[in-house]
């Protein structure tokens, strides 16, 4: 359903920032998307009047299982009209085509039909994001040869970059071009991925909820899904398929870029603090390198194109383990595919489809550094020596059915290879442990290490304050699943303070609609149900005097690492002036998280390349508010540190703006 608006807009009304904070903080501009064209009032009032029309009209389908197939043409010109995304007066009869089609397919939903489930050739579609609720677009092309009764493969296709590329364009674009690959027999997704992300964050999620939302209506055959991207695309293929590579049978990047520091071309001296290079931990491809040694591979890179640098970086990282990375280059080409090139890149795609997936590879391999991205096939890491540091796992299963382990940077494991682990030896970094021979079948084999490796209780995995899957940080990780925005119904003594808080929740409202593309779940403190509490991550704004869910943190007894009171903001022996200081930082809340004060780290500033849309705070921080929000930072970085493996405090004093640790 289009949600109700945070803002100018909404009937929830936010306190303006103070004066001092106004006049000291510049209107921070917005980069993605650009501002437009103005519409003549003749043309705004036409469209918004059939915009109210059509969405009183779906307000009474809303339960259909398939509304979100409409809804996406509606919410598409909202927020063309909200943001000023028309770039030129030609552009204005796709509102109106979207427009169009939203009516024709209430009128169908109404009727209780769906004919755009089984057509082929274009098809824009849409699906409701767990993460936010949104609507957001896909796009299938639809071979003419396919039977929707029988399997069929799925070709995931990443766009490139389209800063002006909204969803009122996109859907545009999907109406009107079958795009870079046709495969006969098979379909071919375009996911959205949240605009312009570089398919990072809540734009990676988007296409594994693009997946399943397909395999509802169409028989999608998992064991036969490629991957292929160009340009940011390619970037997108890069580290999704280096996260995910054991859920697609074939992986082709082309071009698009493969970690931060060389595509920036950054030398030592202009590093970011060293944080925010750890944090490059998350989507820096040769940090996960063999993951990508589980599934076939195939590189495009023009002969000519810059970009032909991520594909450099990779060789080298391939060759690093010992491996070559397989690379087609299409001569005299700049930033686009050679004919020829495609064809064969397309061909050995068409080969991986036609063997398939193996889900149970005698070895698999698994790097990474972060329990966000923990599994690969039958091995998964449940615990971490230490976050941020190369982890991997190295799993064989021999031939006289021994499964043989090495690990590095782990603590616990589960191993999954085989239907029954019931009596199983597994040797794991030299030692021997066996699975118990029982009479009902044993699943799984979880292990952890202290001291040495035993078998650990499945049971007990949630047991404790520990880093573990879902619960590991950094403050973004809170954005990739579902979340809660948490206001204050108090307002702070200190209107410093309050200033930075209603300007910075009002910002984070604001840029997640602009570059999101979705409306964020607002409540006030008062207003959060247990139900609530179970179902969202909670992301809470204030102070303690002003959200019930930080009072918690001027308590002696709390147990929170950071203390929040009216004189003091401390952290370890670590006090600063909570006149001019606040916390921002995640924690477990529970088996969710709370965070607190924070939104994407990543802000405005970093939206001029994609490559720079990664975290920029860890798991805590203190901000000294006297320097105001900017594009780049929410305020001055005083003290910030990642929580170690406990989520208890570092024994350490690092200084924030140093580049090494």
């Amino acid at each position: 359903m289009i949600t109700k608006r945070i803002g100018s807009c909404s009937l929830l009304v936010l306190v303006c920032l103070s004066t001092s904070l106004r006049a000291a903080s510049p209107e921070i501009e917005r980069r993605l998307p650009p501002p437009g064209i103005e519409l003549s009032a003749e043309v705004r009032e036409r469209l918004e009047a059939k915009l109210d029309v059509l969405k009183k009209k779906l307000s009474g389908l809303r339960e259909h299982k398939h509304v979100a197939d409409t809804e996406v043409f509606l919410k598409a010109v909202d927020y063309a009209l909200l943001h000023g995304e028309f770039y030129n007066e030609k552009e204005i009869p796709r509102a109106d085509k979207a427009l169009e089609v939203s009516a024709e397919r209430i009128e169908q939903l109404a009727n209780g039909d769906v004919p755009w489930h089984r057509q082929h050739g274009l098809v824009v579609r849409g699906y409701r994001s767990s993460i936010d609720d949104s609507v957001q677009p896909y796009g299938l092309v639809i071979s003419d040869d396919v039977d929707f009764k029988k399997p069929v493969p799925l070709y995931v296709w990443l766009h490139g970059r389209g800063d002006k590329t909204t969803d009122l364009h996109f859907i545009h674009r999907l109406q009107t071009s079958a795009g870079q690959i046709q495969p006969p027999g098979a379909i071919v997704l375009h996911p959205f991925g949240r605009q312009c992300i570089g398919y990072k964050s809540a734009g990676e999620i988007d296409i594994f909820e693009a997946i399943r939302c397909v395999a509802q209506d169409y028989r999608i055959d998992f064991n036969r899904i490629v991957l292929m991207g160009f340009s940011m695309g390619g970037a997108g293929a890069w580290h999704v398929g280096a996260h995910h590579a054991h859920s697609f049978v074939a992986i082709s990047p082309g071009a698009g870029f493969a970690e931060t520091a060389r595509y920036n071309k950054l030398q030592p001296e202009a590093y970011p603090p060293w944080y925010v290079q750890r944090l490059w931990g998350l989507y820096d491809v040769p940090n996960y390198t063999r993951n990508l040694f589980n599934a076939p591979v195939v590189v495009y890179s023009g002969e000519n194109d810059k970009q032909i640098q991520a594909a450099r970086v990779m060789e080298e990282a391939y060759r690093d383990h010992g491996r070559e990375l397989p690379h087609i280059i299409g001569p005299g080409m700049g930033h686009k595919y050679h004919p020829d090139s495609l064809k064969e890149v397309l061909r050995q795609m068409a080969a991986a489809v036609q063997k398939g997936l193996d889900r149970k590879p005698k070895k698999v391999t698994l790097q990474t550094q972060t329990l966000r991205y923990s599994t690969m096939f039958w091995v998964q890491a449940r615990g971490l020596q230490e976050h941020w540091r190369d982890a991997r796992i190295n799993a064989e299963i021999a031939d006289d059915g021994k499964i043989k382990v090495s690990t590095k940077n782990v603590t616990a494991l589960r191993l999954t290879p085989k239907k029954n682990m019931a009596g199983a030896i597994i040797e794991i970094d030299g030692e021997i442990v066996q699975v118990p021979k029982t009479e009902r079948p044993a699943v799984v084999a979880d292990l952890r290490r202290d001291g040495k490796w035993q078998l650990a209780d499945p049971r007990e995995y949630r047991n404790g304050l520990k880093k573990r899957i879902g619960l590991h940080g950094p403050i973004d990780d809170a954005f990739m699943d579902p979340f809660l925005v948490v206001l204050p119904s108090g307002k702070s003594s200190n209107a410093d303070v309050q200033a930075w808080i209603d300007f910075e929740q009002q910002r984070f409202v604001d840029r997640w609609r602009a570059l999101m593309r979705g409306e964020l779940r607002v409540k006030q403190d008062v207003d959060v149900t247990d139900d609530d509490l179970r179902k969202y991550h909670i992301v809470a704004w204030g102070t303690p005097e002003t959200n019930r869910f930080l009072n918690i943190l001027a308590s002696p007894t709390s147990g929170s690492p950071v203390r929040w009171t009216k004189d003091e903001v401390r952290v370890g022996d670590r006090a600063f002036d909570a006149a001019h200081h606040v916390p921002v930082f995640i924690y477990p809340r529970g088996n969710k998280y709370l965070v607190v004060n924070s939104g994407l780290t990543f802000r405005e500033g970093h939206d001029r390349t994609n490559s720079l849309q990664n975290p920029k705070l860890p798991d805590w921080a203190v901000l000294d508010i006297r320097q105001p929000p900017n594009d780049l930072t929410p305020g001055k970085v005083v003290a910030a540190d990642f929580f170690d493996e406990a989520w208890q405090l570092k024994p350490r004093d690092i200084n924030p703006e140093s580049r090494s640790e």
